[in-house]
């Protein structure tokens, strides 16, 4: 907001912005894929690339592009009430693609919430038509992506993490964006006196690629839980924030009123996708300790038997302690996390590269 907005730093180019925000990420990430080594690369086809990475990279640059096009028109308070906006997308997507189904109780969640996002936006003092369009608009494109993911990666057998990611997917939507960059900003930046401060972008692009990094500790280190708890409460901090640090952001009760209704139904929505991945984990636990008490009573018959030596329970050829683990992880969405059952964590964009 800062950067873009023409009261203070005077750079009013997002598409410039989010590509710089690409290049840095996609660099850095293949340092720490390819020299560093600290995460390892998934197994990339050329044919995966072209049928999944593609299509989702087009869909984030999108989302990435009319949202932060977004700040030029609105407050960073509005645009983060407006974001109470994207599990709504996202169900209705997932349900029209067909990896979700219409239930009652996550369609009343989606009207409350809904209807806290209109009830905020009646409030707005400065509300813009266009500004909330492009926001929506890129709610739309993110739900999209993530529905994408499900079905063009999950299906596949690979789950990318913030880190893997932006080493796959920044280079791609680099390239998506430098269309509308050249025929929308281009021109402009021309003839137009620029600010190019390296030191400013340069803290921007590291600030948007450590969000992602703390994202990926955060998920690795705690758990979905965590992660939605402190989602809602970033949320908060972060219009409290913006009102302080701009101004000119004002907040209103019906702001107020509106977000805490649209935010209760987010966290029930939260809780409710949480009952759905410790439906999928009972399973898996209980097969565990089946398989754990059979190999206990092997080992009462066969002292010497080799399977002491094993560290994890075979079960069907697979790894129960990392079924388990992945099984605990499905539900946990980063702004670059594909989720399995669609969630969202009461936020970014993914990030959800959360540039925003």
């Amino acid at each position: 907001q800062w950067v873009l907005s023409p009261k203070y730093f005077k750079f009013p180019f997002p598409i410039t912005l989010t590509m710089i925000h690409m290049s840095f990420s996609g660099v850095v990430a293949f340092f720490l894929v390819r020299v560093f080594k600290v995460v390892a690369p998934v197994k990339m086809t050329f044919q995966i690339y072209a049928t999944s990475v593609i299509p989702i990279s087009a869909f984030f640059a999108s989302s990435l592009w009319f949202g932060n096009t977004a700040y030029l028109y609105i407050s960073v308070a509005f645009i983060q009430m407006l974001k109470a906006l994207m599990p709504v997308a996202t169900f209705i997507m997932a349900v029209l693609c067909g990896t979700d189904k219409l239930r009652r109780d996550l369609f009343l969640n989606m009207v409350l919430v809904s209807v806290g996002v209109v009830v905020s936006s009646y409030g707005e003092i400065h509300f813009n038509v266009i500004g909330t369009l492009y926001q929506v608009t890129g709610i739309v494109a993110e739900a999209l992506r993530l529905v994408l993911t499900q079905v063009l990666l999950q299906k596949k057998g690979l789950t990318l993490n913030p880190i893997t990611s932006l080493y796959y997917i920044a280079p791609c939507s680099f390239i998506f964006l430098f269309g509308p960059w050249y025929l929308l900003e281009k021109p402009e930046m021309d003839i137009s006196p620029i600010q190019f401060n390296y030191w400013i972008f340069f803290s921007n692009a590291l600030a948007a690629f450590a969000l992602n990094i703390s994202i990926f500790l955060v998920i690795g280190r705690t758990g979905a839980v965590t992660v939605r708890v402190a989602g809602v409460l970033k949320d908060w901090i972060l219009i409290a924030l913006s009102t302080i640090i701009f101004p000119e952001s004002t907040i209103t009760s019906l702001n107020i009123i509106g977000y805490a209704v649209a935010l209760s139904g987010v966290v029930m929505y939260n809780y409710l996708k949480m009952k759905d991945v410790t439906a999928i984990q009972l399973p898996i636990d209980n097969t565990a300790d089946r398989a754990t008490k059979e190999k206990k009573v092997v080992n009462i018959y066969k002292p010497d038997s080799s399977i002491d030596s094993i560290d994890e329970t075979i079960v069907g050829g697979v790894a129960v302690g990392s079924l388990a683990t992945e099984a605990a992880a499905v539900d946990e969405e980063a702004p670059l996390i594909p989720s399995s059952r669609i969630s969202h964590v009461t936020r970014t964009q993914t990030g959800g590269l959360s540039s925003r």
